[in-house]
Protein backbone atom coordinates (compact mmCIF):
# COMPACT_ATOMS: atom_id res chain seq x y z
CA UNK A 1 0.00 0.00 0.00
CA UNK A 2 1.35 3.40 -1.01
CA UNK A 3 2.11 5.85 1.80
CA UNK A 4 -0.53 8.56 2.05
CA UNK A 5 0.38 12.09 3.10
CA UNK A 6 -2.11 14.79 4.06
CA UNK A 7 -2.91 17.28 1.31
CA UNK A 8 -3.17 20.39 3.51
CA UNK A 9 0.16 21.81 4.67
CA UNK A 10 1.65 23.17 7.88
CA UNK A 11 2.97 26.10 5.82
CA UNK A 12 -0.59 27.47 5.62
CA UNK A 13 -1.10 27.87 9.37
CA UNK A 14 0.79 31.15 9.92
CA UNK A 15 -1.27 33.11 7.39
CA UNK A 16 -4.44 31.59 8.85
CA UNK A 17 -3.61 32.89 12.33
CA UNK A 18 -2.87 36.36 11.01
CA UNK A 19 -6.02 36.33 8.91
CA UNK A 20 -8.05 35.54 12.04
CA UNK A 21 -6.80 38.78 13.62
CA UNK A 22 -7.08 40.78 10.39
CA UNK A 23 -3.31 41.20 10.17
CA UNK A 24 -1.10 40.93 7.09
CA UNK A 25 0.53 37.50 6.89
CA UNK A 26 4.30 37.04 7.35
CA UNK A 27 6.34 37.94 4.29
CA UNK A 28 7.25 34.37 3.30
CA UNK A 29 4.07 32.62 4.43
CA UNK A 30 1.88 30.52 2.19
CA UNK A 31 -1.79 31.39 1.82
CA UNK A 32 -4.24 30.70 4.68
CA UNK A 33 -6.27 27.53 5.03
CA UNK A 34 -9.73 27.94 3.52
CA UNK A 35 -11.42 26.21 6.44
CA UNK A 36 -9.92 28.63 8.96
CA UNK A 37 -10.74 31.64 6.80
CA UNK A 38 -14.37 30.52 6.73
CA UNK A 39 -14.36 29.70 10.44
CA UNK A 40 -13.21 33.21 11.37
CA UNK A 41 -15.03 35.17 8.68
CA UNK A 42 -17.30 37.80 10.21
CA UNK A 43 -16.71 36.55 13.75
CA UNK A 44 -14.72 39.56 14.97
CA UNK A 45 -11.86 37.45 16.34
CA UNK A 46 -9.53 39.59 18.46
CA UNK A 47 -7.66 36.96 20.48
CA UNK A 48 -5.76 33.77 19.59
CA UNK A 49 -4.69 31.03 21.99
CA UNK A 50 -2.44 28.40 20.43
CA UNK A 51 -1.75 25.27 22.47
CA UNK A 52 1.25 23.41 21.02
CA UNK A 53 1.64 19.81 22.26
CA UNK A 54 4.75 18.20 20.81
CA UNK A 55 4.68 15.06 18.61
CA UNK A 56 0.95 14.25 18.57
CA UNK A 57 0.51 12.35 15.29
CA UNK A 58 -2.59 11.99 13.14
CA UNK A 59 -2.41 8.21 13.60
CA UNK A 60 -2.50 8.67 17.38
CA UNK A 61 -5.72 10.69 17.03
CA UNK A 62 -7.22 8.12 14.68
CA UNK A 63 -6.39 5.22 17.01
CA UNK A 64 -7.30 6.95 20.27
CA UNK A 65 -10.00 9.36 19.08
CA UNK A 66 -12.23 9.03 22.20
CA UNK A 67 -9.41 10.47 24.30
CA UNK A 68 -9.66 13.66 22.26
CA UNK A 69 -13.30 14.30 23.13
CA UNK A 70 -12.50 17.37 25.31
CA UNK A 71 -10.51 18.85 22.41
CA UNK A 72 -13.28 18.22 19.89
CA UNK A 73 -15.96 19.64 22.21
CA UNK A 74 -14.03 22.91 22.43
CA UNK A 75 -13.32 23.18 18.71
CA UNK A 76 -15.28 22.91 15.48
CA UNK A 77 -12.69 22.38 12.72
CA UNK A 78 -10.41 19.33 12.50
CA UNK A 79 -7.58 19.65 9.97
CA UNK A 80 -5.21 16.82 9.01
CA UNK A 81 -1.99 18.51 7.91
CA UNK A 82 1.33 17.50 6.40
CA UNK A 83 4.34 18.70 8.38
CA UNK A 84 7.81 19.40 6.92
CA UNK A 85 11.14 17.62 6.66
CA UNK A 86 13.04 16.87 8.68
CA UNK A 87 10.05 16.27 10.95
CA UNK A 88 11.71 17.47 14.15
CA UNK A 89 10.56 20.12 16.59
CA UNK A 90 12.51 23.30 15.74
CA UNK A 91 12.10 22.76 12.00
CA UNK A 92 8.36 22.22 12.28
CA UNK A 93 7.58 25.05 14.71
CA UNK A 94 9.75 27.28 12.56
CA UNK A 95 7.43 26.50 9.67
CA UNK A 96 4.23 26.70 11.72
CA UNK A 97 4.88 30.28 12.81
CA UNK A 98 6.60 31.65 9.69
CA UNK A 99 4.52 29.86 7.06
CA UNK A 100 7.79 29.21 5.22
CA UNK A 101 9.52 25.99 4.27
CA UNK A 102 12.71 25.03 6.16
CA UNK A 103 15.00 26.12 3.31
CA UNK A 104 13.52 29.61 3.67
CA UNK A 105 13.35 30.03 7.46
CA UNK A 106 16.75 28.39 7.80
CA UNK A 107 16.32 25.59 10.35
CA UNK A 108 16.90 22.32 8.50
CA UNK A 109 18.09 20.07 11.32
CA UNK A 110 17.63 19.67 15.06
CA UNK A 111 19.19 23.01 15.93
CA UNK A 112 17.66 26.03 17.69
CA UNK A 113 18.99 29.27 16.23
CA UNK A 114 16.89 32.42 16.35
CA UNK A 115 14.84 32.57 13.15
CA UNK A 116 15.31 35.85 11.29
CA UNK A 117 12.56 35.15 8.74
CA UNK A 118 9.35 37.12 9.24
CA UNK A 119 6.94 35.31 11.57
CA UNK A 120 3.45 35.54 12.98
CA UNK A 121 4.94 37.29 15.98
CA UNK A 122 6.60 39.95 13.80
CA UNK A 123 3.40 40.48 11.83
CA UNK A 124 1.40 40.94 15.02
CA UNK A 125 3.92 43.38 16.48
CA UNK A 126 3.85 45.48 13.28
CA UNK A 127 0.08 45.64 13.58
CA UNK A 128 0.26 46.88 17.17
CA UNK A 129 -0.78 43.56 18.70
CA UNK A 130 0.76 41.98 21.80
CA UNK A 131 1.90 38.36 21.36
CA UNK A 132 3.72 36.21 23.89
CA UNK A 133 5.23 32.73 24.13
CA UNK A 134 4.95 30.43 27.16
CA UNK A 135 7.38 27.53 27.03
CA UNK A 136 9.74 25.33 29.00
CA UNK A 137 13.43 26.17 29.17
CA UNK A 138 15.78 24.95 26.42
CA UNK A 139 12.89 23.80 24.23
CA UNK A 140 12.50 25.03 20.66
CA UNK A 141 9.66 27.45 21.31
CA UNK A 142 11.71 29.10 24.07
CA UNK A 143 14.58 29.80 21.65
CA UNK A 144 13.79 30.06 17.94
CA UNK A 145 11.57 33.17 18.12
CA UNK A 146 13.65 35.21 20.55
CA UNK A 147 14.86 38.77 19.85
CA UNK A 148 11.39 40.15 19.13
CA UNK A 149 9.79 43.08 20.98
CA UNK A 150 7.45 40.76 22.85
CA UNK A 151 7.21 38.88 26.14
CA UNK A 152 8.55 35.39 26.80
CA UNK A 153 7.64 33.31 29.83
CA UNK A 154 10.13 30.47 30.17
CA UNK A 155 9.44 27.99 32.98
CA UNK A 156 10.71 24.64 34.20
CA UNK A 157 7.86 22.22 33.48
CA UNK A 158 4.75 21.89 31.29
CA UNK A 159 2.38 22.28 34.23
CA UNK A 160 4.08 25.56 35.11
CA UNK A 161 3.66 26.72 31.51
CA UNK A 162 -0.05 25.98 31.64
CA UNK A 163 -0.45 27.72 34.98
CA UNK A 164 1.38 30.78 33.64
CA UNK A 165 -0.84 30.78 30.54
CA UNK A 166 -3.93 30.82 32.76
CA UNK A 167 -2.48 33.78 34.67
CA UNK A 168 -1.93 35.61 31.39
CA UNK A 169 -5.45 34.86 30.21
CA UNK A 170 -6.77 36.35 33.44
CA UNK A 171 -4.60 39.45 32.96
CA UNK A 172 -6.19 39.92 29.53
CA UNK A 173 -3.43 42.03 27.98
CA UNK A 174 -2.13 39.72 25.24
CA UNK A 175 -3.77 39.35 21.83
CA UNK A 176 -1.92 36.12 21.02
CA UNK A 177 -0.64 33.47 23.42
CA UNK A 178 1.36 30.44 22.24
CA UNK A 179 1.73 27.71 24.89
CA UNK A 180 4.20 24.85 24.36
CA UNK A 181 4.05 21.47 26.15
CA UNK A 182 6.69 18.82 25.42
CA UNK A 183 5.68 16.09 27.85
CA UNK A 184 4.16 13.64 25.33
CA UNK A 185 7.24 13.91 23.13
CA UNK A 186 9.52 13.27 26.09
CA UNK A 187 7.72 10.15 27.26
CA UNK A 188 7.21 8.91 23.70
CA UNK A 189 10.97 8.93 23.09
CA UNK A 190 11.68 7.00 26.27
CA UNK A 191 8.81 4.53 26.39
CA UNK A 192 7.18 4.46 22.93
CA UNK A 193 4.21 6.32 21.44
CA UNK A 194 1.58 3.95 22.86
CA UNK A 195 3.10 3.13 26.23
CA UNK A 196 1.07 3.73 29.37
CA UNK A 197 3.38 6.60 30.27
CA UNK A 198 2.93 8.24 26.88
CA UNK A 199 -0.84 7.84 26.76
CA UNK A 200 -1.00 9.38 30.23
CA UNK A 201 1.09 12.30 28.96
CA UNK A 202 -1.27 12.65 26.00
CA UNK A 203 -4.25 12.71 28.36
CA UNK A 204 -2.45 15.38 30.35
CA UNK A 205 -2.06 17.48 27.20
CA UNK A 206 -5.73 17.08 26.34
CA UNK A 207 -6.79 18.04 29.86
CA UNK A 208 -4.46 21.04 29.75
CA UNK A 209 -6.10 22.24 26.55
CA UNK A 210 -9.54 21.85 28.10
CA UNK A 211 -8.45 23.83 31.16
CA UNK A 212 -7.07 26.61 28.98
CA UNK A 213 -10.28 26.70 26.96
CA UNK A 214 -12.28 26.98 30.18
CA UNK A 215 -10.06 29.87 31.28
CA UNK A 216 -10.75 31.65 28.00
CA UNK A 217 -14.49 31.15 28.42
CA UNK A 218 -14.39 32.53 31.95
CA UNK A 219 -12.01 35.43 31.49
CA UNK A 220 -12.25 36.55 27.86
CA UNK A 221 -15.99 36.90 27.64
CA UNK A 222 -15.59 40.33 26.04
CA UNK A 223 -13.49 38.87 23.23
CA UNK A 224 -13.83 36.42 20.38
CA UNK A 225 -11.00 33.93 20.62
CA UNK A 226 -9.61 31.49 18.06
CA UNK A 227 -8.21 28.54 20.00
CA UNK A 228 -6.00 25.88 18.50
CA UNK A 229 -4.67 22.47 19.53
CA UNK A 230 -1.71 22.41 17.19
CA UNK A 231 1.14 19.84 17.27
CA UNK A 232 4.27 20.12 15.16
CA UNK A 233 5.03 16.59 13.88
CA UNK A 234 4.14 12.97 14.51
CA UNK A 235 6.04 9.94 15.77
CA UNK A 236 6.66 6.23 15.28
CA UNK A 237 7.93 3.29 17.30
CA UNK A 238 11.48 2.05 16.80
CA UNK A 239 13.44 -1.01 17.94
CA UNK A 240 13.44 -1.51 21.67
CA UNK A 241 9.96 -0.09 22.10
CA UNK A 242 11.13 3.52 22.12
CA UNK A 243 9.74 6.30 19.96
CA UNK A 244 11.26 8.57 17.36
CA UNK A 245 10.46 10.97 14.51
CA UNK A 246 12.21 12.92 11.78
CA UNK A 247 11.56 10.70 8.76
CA UNK A 248 9.53 11.25 5.61
CA UNK A 249 6.82 8.78 6.52
CA UNK A 250 3.11 9.27 7.26
CA UNK A 251 3.52 8.46 10.94
CA UNK A 252 5.96 11.36 11.36
CA UNK A 253 4.61 13.78 8.76
CA UNK A 254 0.83 13.59 9.21
CA UNK A 255 -0.53 15.59 12.12
CA UNK A 256 -3.92 16.98 13.08
CA UNK A 257 -4.90 20.46 14.24
CA UNK A 258 -8.14 21.42 15.95
CA UNK A 259 -9.53 24.98 15.89
CA UNK A 260 -12.57 26.65 17.33
CA UNK A 261 -13.92 30.06 18.32
CA UNK A 262 -14.91 30.86 21.87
Amino acid sequence: MQDVFCELKLTNVAASLCNALNVEKPNEANEPLEALVKLCEGKGVDRVLMYNPDAVALWIFEKYAPLFTPVMLNTSVTLPLQSVMPSVTPVCFGTMYTGATPDVHGIQSYTKPVIKTDSVFDALIRAGKKPCIVSTGNDSMSKIFLEREMDYFIVEAPDEANEKAIELIKEDKYDFIAVYNGNYDGTMHRYGPESEESINALKHNINAFETLADAVKENWQNHKTLIGFAPDHGCHEIDGGCGSHGLYMPEDMNIVHFYGII
